[in-house]
């Protein structure tokens, strides 16, 4: 090992450009692993990494958890740890990577928000758009698709007008379905039901209102532009007020009712899995939990001898 490799400065400062030089990694990326190699050095005080075990690496893990970091962000750093360790260990000598093989605290699953199938009929009905209002038919576009077809933000917002060859999804209007490219660049191909089909017949009808110099983007910001998450997000906080709904909704909220409503109508896990595009079913059950929730709300009220008290 060479002198200067066991100074933690310079050695964090050496794998960070690794990774800007030779990973290619992005700006945020790489500022993210430089906040948690800060945080390695904080807990390791003035000892040289390369003389850290792997207990001392599960002991940074668990003072991170005593001081309310989330698991999931604690494993993030353990992953960051591991990859300058690796790094390390092929570069600069180092003869262990202690961070192998150290598990973050498991977090807890939380189940997904959706709307009951009232909640969502109020959302999607009560606030007409106006037809004289380009943004307003864009939205209900928008809100429909997200229930009908159970995209993701990310999918809906790289929707194109017209399809080509660097196109990541499109929809069909006469074969009533929409083509998108998810997560794993996994494409998929998912019915549009006809309230959806209507809602984006009127659009394309006024998209040409808030049309620039990009003409592949189906849904467009007041400047011509691809539509951004926020303001996807923006719009729909504000249409869910409009429409007097009781709970905050987010577009992912949309997804997650889709989700619930097709399981308890079908009860066919496989075919729901495939209209998300989840790659591992294991993902589509926690769709079961949420119905049994709901079924649980409804046993405790109607049978007899539930927990109601009198």
């Amino acid at each position: 090992m060479t002198d200067h490799a066991t100074d933690p400065g310079e050695l964090a400062a050496a794998f960070l450009s690794y990774l800007e030089s030779e990973r290619a990694c992005s700006k945020a990326t790489i500022a993210t692993y430089a906040r948690d190699l800060l945080v390695l050095g904080q807990l390791s005080g003035a000892r040289p990494p390369a003389t850290l075990k792997a207990a001392d690496i599960r002991s940074f893990a668990a003072r991170l958890h005593q001081k309310g970091l989330k698991p999931r962000s604690i494993a993030r750093a353990l992953s960051a740890w591991r990859s300058f360790f690796n790094w390390a260990c092929r570069r600069q000598g180092f003869t262990l990577n202690p961070a192998a093989g150290i598990r973050a605290p498991k977090a807890a699953r939380g189940l997904p928000k959706a709307l009951s199938v009232d909640h969502a009929g109020m959302l999607l009905d009560a606030a007409a758009a106006n037809p004289d209002d380009a943004q307003e038919l864009r939205d209900r576009a928008m809100f429909e698709l997200f229930y009908s077809s159970g995209l993701r933000l990310a999918e809906l917002i790289g929707l194109d007008q017209t399809p080509d060859a660097a196109s990541i999804g499109w929809i069909d209007d006469r074969a009533g379905e929409v083509t998108v490219t998810g997560k794993g660049g996994k494409t998929r191909s998912v019915p549009v039901g006809r309230r959806a089909l209507v809602a984006l017949a009127a659009w394309r009808a006024a998209r040409g209102q808030l049309l620039r110099d990009d003409p592949r983007p189906l849904f467009l910001s007041p400047r011509g532009k691809r539509v951004s998450a926020t303001l996807v997000q923006t719009r729909l906080k504000r249409w869910a007020q409009k429409s007097g709904m009781p709970a905050h909704v987010h577009p992912h909220m949309l997804r997650h009712s889709f989700a619930s409503h097709m399981l308890q109508s079908s009860g066919d896990l496989r075919a729901v899995q495939e209209l998300l595009g989840h790659a591992n079913i294991s993902t589509t059950q926690i769709y079961t939990h949420l119905d049994f929730q709901q079924l649980s709300k409804v046993y405790d009220v109607a049978h007899p001898r539930a927990r109601r008290k009198y």
